[in-house]
């Protein structure tokens, strides 16, 4: 007798609270970790509502960095060239620009021409 594979419905088993990713979860954290150093200064002044909604929005600004991809959208020029891309991907790689000197390295491969 073989024994066959049966094919299922793995989608979203690999999320945490089927919303967050790995990716998502770590940036979500990350940025919520990043206001509460605002919260905290807030509720010093009695502004903890504030300090609050600032952690909420610095946590949500990190969940769309980890999990939206830029739009393709023929308008602009910047999202011709990373439409479809990850969003931190796109600002990954800005960072590398900016610190390497504004240098782009291209690898071409060179064809050969004395190929018959």
């Amino acid at each position: 007798m073989g024994t066959y594979n049966l094919p299922r419905n793995v989608k979203g088993e690999g999320r945490i609270l089927f919303i967050f990713t790995g990716k998502s979860m770590i940036y979500t954290v990350i940025a919520g970790c990043i206001g509460l150093i605002f919260y905290f200064m807030f509720s010093a002044l009695n502004l903890t509502t504030v300090g609050l909604i600032i952690t909420a929005i610095f946590a949500l600004i990190g969940f769309i960095i980890g999990t939206f991809k830029i739009p393709n959208l023929e308008k602009f020029e910047f999202t011709k060239k990373t439409g479809g891309e990850n969003i931190d991907d796109v600002i990954r790689r800005a960072i590398k620009f900016k610190t390497k000197g504004r240098k782009i390295y291209i690898y071409k491969e060179e064809e050969d021409t004395n190929a018959k």
